[in-house]
């Protein structure tokens, strides 16, 4: 039996005694949850976020799809649920209710039967982005009419509320000044019948708010406004002072609201965070600032000035996704609060006490073998193609001023790209060759906070070596039989 599959013994058998041990080593705030997205070359394993969670104390989930096998792992683990609907998936459900009746019948009622505790469904995932080009204005509410009619057959409309993700630039306003705010002029009619919609059924608005956006889109955006330590000028607006820009932009939210006519629509927070890397702003110290600042708040249980009220909130988000589109900018593979593999990037407290502790990292992470692909030494012919190459498939994000890896010669830029592209393609012998230029090591050529990853094992892979595993004990137990 190889290494590999040993190696995911031991971690498969560390991960099932952290399981049955139970209880939670932290506590976190009851009102705080996780985004886990799944857009990474070998995601953690299933039962080990359930366990990460678990361990930190963290009761609630928000996921980006209903994958069947991913969303069975919260079976009994008293975690509250919320599985997504991809954008792809609106137009086949706007159109047909018997469609909405079967997602509903496989991904909903067959889970929560096996013990998922599910709560809520998100029906698309900032639909309105106006990048989108309207694809989906017109057949979001559908999709989310018939989600809920679906459920209502199924007997799960009272528990299991339905909604829809949406960016915080479904509304604005004009001055900057929340009082002006009314959703977007383009999306105005549709927003005003899903509001309705939400109120009729008591479901949340679920809105992603985001500081460090307006930080990184604009030069002049006063970056203390983007915390919540009382350092910025602020604002006024009508006899109400703003110091953040969170509470800013959720009042922009609840006037929008009261401008249709529901404003006692619930307001859930459906992602907000700090990226660590890919910008001279996304960094552990402001992650930590940010997220000691946000989780005060709600500790407290202060909101804004106009929704003094706690709120439902899922931070953005558990850990980093190598394979997200950077097109918003490179910091989009880097929002975990851990890293790809778990572990934690800064101290950051869930209860909200602001204790400078770092949270418990992932148990039973399998890893693939510890090997790198870096460039021969001494080679210099062809490295810049090699580089580009490199990049265009696999992800140096870290690369470049300011970042985690900012200090890397051109030769450590090229094995770092390289290394992501091994290990992006699960350590194949092909994928670190790059015309003669790339060679395997032994040695982790990791530098200061610039880390060298590690692929882990593929989802597949560790069900392939709990296969070895059972068959393993069953033919021990057979001749341990024997021999008594």
């Amino acid at each position: 039996m190889n290494s590999s599959f040993m190696w995911a013994f031991c971690m498969i058998l560390v991960m099932a005694l952290s399981h049955f041990q139970g209880g939670q080593g932290e506590e976190a705030l009851s009102d705080i949850g996780v985004n886990w997205g799944a857009m990474a070359s070998q995601p953690l394993y299933p039962p080990v976020v359930v366990n990460l969670l678990k361990e930190n104390g963290i009761s609630r989930i928000k996921l980006f799809d209903a994958d069947p096998w991913t969303v069975s792992a919260f079976s009994g683990s008293n975690i509250e649920v919320m599985v997504g609907i991809p954008n792809e998936m609106l137009k086949k459900l706007s159109k047909d209710k018997d469609n909405a009746e079967d997602w509903v019948k496989h991904n909903v009622s067959k889970q929560v039967k096996g013990g998922v505790d599910i709560r809520y469904i998100s029906v698309g995932n900032e639909p309105f982005l106006k990048s989108f080009n309207g694809s989906y204005v017109g057949i979001t509410l559908p999709a989310m009419k018939n989600v809920q009619r679906a459920l209502k057959k199924a007997g799960l409309g009272d528990k299991i509320k339905v909604t829809s993700a949406l960016n915080a630039d479904v509304y604005e306003s004009a001055t900057d000044k929340p009082s002006d705010g009314k959703f977007r002029k383009d999306i105005y009619d549709v927003m005003e019948q899903i509001v309705s919609f939400l109120d009729e059924n008591k479901s949340p608005f679920l809105v992603n708010i985001y500081p460090f956006l307006s930080l990184y889109q604009n030069d002049n955006f006063p970056k203390d406004y983007a915390f919540f330590d009382g350092n910025a000028k602020g604002t006024d607006d009508k006899n109400v002072h703003y110091s953040n820009m969170f509470d800013a932009n959720l009042d922009t939210l609840v006037w929008s609201l009261k401008k249709t006519g529901h404003p006692n629509v619930t307001i859930v927070i459906g992602e907000v965070g700090w990226p660590t890397d890919g910008d001279k702003n996304a960094n552990g110290e402001n992650a930590k600032r940010f997220y000691q600042g946000f989780l005060k708040r709600m500790a407290n249980k202060k909101g804004s000035p106009l929704h003094p009220k706690p709120m439902i909130t899922y931070l953005f988000s558990l850990t980093d996704e190598n394979q997200k589109s950077i097109a918003p900018g490179d910091f989009e593979r880097h929002w975990g609060i851990f890293t790809y593999d778990g572990k934690p990037k800064f101290s950051i407290d869930f209860s909200g006490k602001g204790q400078d502790k770092k949270p418990i990292a992932a148990k039973g992470v399998s890893y693939q073998e510890h090997k790198w692909c870096v460039l021969k030494q001494g080679t210099k012919q062809g490295v810049q193609d090699a580089l580009a190459y490199a990049c265009s498939m696999g992800d140096c994000s870290s690369l470049g001023f300011a970042r985690s890896c900012a200090d890397l010669t051109l030769a450590g830029n090229v094995s770092y790209a390289f290394n992501q592209y091994f290990q992006i393609n699960d350590q194949s012998v092909e994928a670190c060759d790059f015309n003669g230029l790339a060679e395997i090591v032994q040695d982790d050529p990791s530098k200061g906070n610039c880390r060298f990853p590690i692929a882990l094992m593929s989802s597949a892979n560790i069900l392939k070596a709990m296969q070895h595993l059972r068959l393993y004990l069953i033919g021990f137990t057979i001749i341990f039989t024997f021999c008594l």
